[in-house]
């Protein structure tokens, strides 16, 4: 058995369809599994879980913040276990990591009293110190590791149809990231947070059996080409000539630094707004039921924007893209300095959305359009420390704004000032290819 094919049944050559779509079936699959690593998924454990530790919110939120930075420095390396190992293995490890660390998570309790017997220490330091750890762990594999394997293994498949074919992969990764609060705070109500963290562990280890079944590295592998057609046929001229670059080639172009840079800003906001909403829109004398509501009309609008501008994506320069980003940045942070009106609402509604939407398809098509395959996870590796850092700090800094200003709008501020650099870095941006 050759080593594509290494310990697995199936064989993508023998598949009666184009076997890019069992990738792109399993790759979505993926990065929806990646959800227990991701905000998202953290922050419906936070208040059961702290207060079961005897940890307060900033203490737990300090942990967060920390393990997710610690963890930004090792995803770079994880881009290029990518590029050596393939997306199998590197997905199949991820997985298991993050299953083993869930279940490390449902005992942190039964952690913490052991050290603090072991150490003779009766401190909050203690349980802080294994949360610390455990959020290194599940972020790392899971924001980091699971989610950019499966991303970049779908998109090393497909070249022409590439937008159109990450246009369903968002759908679906949008619709499930959005009901997973309510699937994840069911199993907490239902079998409590150490059983339902165990659940989803038990989920992760029987979904790393199918990444080493149906994932596969690159079409190429198995006589194929991106998109379906066969290496030996004349089709494979259809497949357009690119240039690969190197990670450290790619860093020499603005279009790395200016699309990197957009993309963290995007987490850094997104990340900060949520961890905060109830709180931001009660600042500014807003009920909690219309602070959560909020989160419809966004999910909205980035799932049209997303499917219109994946589908445009393969016909049209990507270089706009980046510049509606920044401007929906900009519509974003207006509506948060203006929020007391109702204008500032639709403003923060509309640049939410558009952002959210546009960075699902910059974050996973640009990267290969602009630089090619070869090198994709190194680069997207980097990229992805950068996406993590801005989500570690994004809700300590918003915090610190409004318990020492008495207000957000501080941070309306600092992005205006970041976005205006972005947006003068813009207009000299192309593709490197």
């Amino acid at each position: 058995m050759d080593r594509a094919n290494k310990y697995s049944f199936i064989e993508p050559k023998k598949s009666p369809v184009f076997y890019g779509y069992v990738i792109l079936f399993f790759g979505t699959i993926g990065v929806l599994a990646s959800i227990p690593g991701q905000t998202v998924g953290v922050s419906v454990f936070t208040d059961p879980v702290k207060d079961a530790l005897g940890l307060t919110r900033n203490q737990f939120s300090n942990a967060y913040m920390i393990g997710t930075l610690s963890s930004s420095l090792l995803i770079g390396s994880a881009g290029k276990w990518f590029d050596i190992y393939g997306s199998r293995f590197v997905a199949f490890f991820a997985a298991l990591l993050l299953g083993f660390s869930l279940i490390l998570c449902s005992f942190s309790v039964n952690i913490s009293e052991t050290f603090s017997l072991l150490f003779n220490i009766q401190s909050w330091f203690v349980p802080f110190t294994v949360m610390t750890m455990l959020f290194f762990l599940i972020r790392f594999s899971g924001q980091g590791v699971i989610t950019m394997a499966s991303r970049n293994m779908i998109m090393l498949w497909f070249d022409k149809n590439r937008g159109k074919v990450n246009s369903i992969s968002s759908i679906a990764v949008s619709l499930g990231f959005s009901i997973s609060p309510i699937v994840f705070s069911y199993l907490i109500d239902n079998y409590g947070w150490e059983k339902s963290w165990q659940i989803l562990a038990l989920c992760l280890l029987t979904f790393s059996i199918f990444i080493m079944q149906f994932y596969r590295d690159k079409p190429e592998d198995f006589n194929l080409i991106p998109d379906g057609f066969s290496a030996n046929k004349q089709d494979s001229n259809k497949i357009s000539v690119k240039r690969d670059f190197t990670l450290t080639e790619a860093k020499k172009t603005r279009a790395f630094w200016i699309i990197g840079f957009i993309l963290a800003f995007n987490s850094f906001f997104i990340t900060g707004f949520t961890f905060h909403v109830v709180s931001i829109f009660e600042s500014q004398g807003f009920p909690k039921s219309q602070a959560i509501a909020v989160f419809v009309p966004i999910s909205i609008i980035a799932i049209i924007v997303s499917t219109l501008c994946n589908i445009l994506s393969d016909y049209i320069k990507h270089r706009i893209y980046i510049l509606l980003m920044i401007i929906s940045g900009f519509l974003a942070s207006f509506g948060l300095l203006f929020l007391s009106e109702m204008i500032g609402v639709y403003l923060l509604i509309l640049g939410c959305g558009v952002l959210g939407g546009l960075f699902a398809v910059v974050n996973a098509v640009t990267w290969p359009k602009y630089f090619g395959r070869k090198h994709l996870g190194a680069i997207t590796g980097k990229v992805m420390s950068f996406l993590v850092v801005a989500s570690a700090i994004a809700p300590t800094i918003f915090s610190y704004s409004y318990s020492s200003l008495g207000t957000y709008e501080f941070i309306s501020l600092i992005n205006m000032m970041f976005l205006t650099v972005l947006f003068i870095g813009f207009f000299k941006v192309k593709n490197p290819q």
